[in-house]
């Protein structure tokens, strides 16, 4: 199975780090949507946010702690937001679960 995300996070497909643990790996979105979009994602394939099973509810909490922390090092203080995509009629795009994470601006709602 080919998927994007996996490429990027094994270093296959070039990306730039935003940061890194066992559990995640966080880069710069290709097409930012804010002057601060991050993609954060877990290591290990998971389609998306809908195909989670009960034994994944402690790396959804480090995805969200992942975003804080990032948010907080990237100075982020006026807010930001953090959203997660789940099947074509969420706007998900690439079928690997991932958490933006998009700030240095004001943002508006609704989102689209």
């Amino acid at each position: 199975m080919s998927c994007l995300f996996c490429e990027i996070v094994e270093g296959s497909i070039p990306s730039t780090a935003v940061y890194q643990d066992e559990q995640c790996y966080a880069f710069a979105d290709i097409h930012p949507q804010a002057p601060e979009h991050v993609l954060i994602t877990p290591r290990e394939h998971i389609g998306s946010l809908a195909d989670c099973i009960e034994g994944d509810h402690a790396l959804l909490g480090h995805l969200l702690w992942t975003a804080a922390q990032i948010a907080h090092a990237k100075g982020l203080t006026n807010g930001y937001r953090v959203v997660v995509n789940a099947g074509e009629d969420g706007g998900q795009t690439v079928d690997h679960l991932h958490v933006h994470l998009l700030g240095g601006r004001p943002l508006t709602w609704p989102p689209g």
